[in-house]
């Protein structure tokens, strides 16, 4: 067993949404600072990976998982491990059709009940589909304040899934903010996401102080 450490959920300057101002590279160059040895980039409705930013990672002995955070019906979900054709998943029943045809891909629901300007947390729709989940984000944007977290943590044990710390990087700054240990028994993305459907793994979360909160989101949408 080797013990990895992993960050889920990230954008870059290539999101559509979200002004980022750092490079894949950059992002990936941060991470090798911190030295995580896997990490997804989840831009927002748009398949980011490359086969460079890819072979990139690997020169710095990081595994880049592919990844987006689709919008479907109006909420984010997270899918790991998926291709370009994810862009074009609208519905959650298109979503089923999809995890059939690709059995490996992995699916994470994304600070499901944190309250935002856009309205896209899954909140209910979490329950309603919750056989398509593997797992439920432990997001960063919770504090003993506001705790967002507290509803993710009642589902996840009700449900028996997993709780994936992440950071939702959109600042270099937050890279470190959240993430997992995991105990894989290789460097592989099918080892990795089997250990986590089998809960290997120790979340590592520090979370936003509603001052940080407020900043993020103020400078976010400017």
């Amino acid at each position: 067993m080797m013990e990895l450490k992993i960050n889920f959920h990230s954008h870059t300057g290539d999101d559509p949404k979200d002004k980022i101002k750092y490079s894949a590279f950059e992002l990936i160059d941060e991470a090798k600072k911190l030295n995580f040895d896997v990490l997804a980039i989840t831009c927002h409705y748009k398949f980011t990976h490359k086969k460079e930013y890819a072979r990139y990672a690997k020169k710095k002995n990081i595994l880049l998982i592919p990844g987006i955070e689709a919008k479907i019906e109006k909420k984010h979900v997270i899918i790991l491990n998926c291709d370009k054709k994810a862009e074009e998943i609208k519905t959650f029943n298109e979503l089923k059709e999809y995890k059939k045809q690709n059995p490996r891909i992995f699916i994470i629901a994304p600070h499901p009940f944190v309250p935002n300007i856009p309205r896209v947390s899954l909140a209910k729709k979490l329950v309603r589909h919750i056989d398509l989940f593997d797992a439920i984000e432990l997001t960063v944007f919770s504090n003993k304040f506001f705790n967002f977290n507290k509803k993710a943590r009642l589902i996840a044990e009700k449900y028996d899934k997993p709780l994936v710390a992440t950071s939702d990087t959109h600042y270099l700054r937050d890279l470190n903010r959240g993430y997992i240990v995991i105990d894989a028994r290789e460097k592989t993305v099918e080892a990795i996401l089997q250990a986590l459907k089998q809960k290997n793994h120790k979340n590592k979360i520090t979370p936003m102080s509603p001052l940080d909160m407020l900043k993020f989101k103020t400078m976010r949408f400017k």
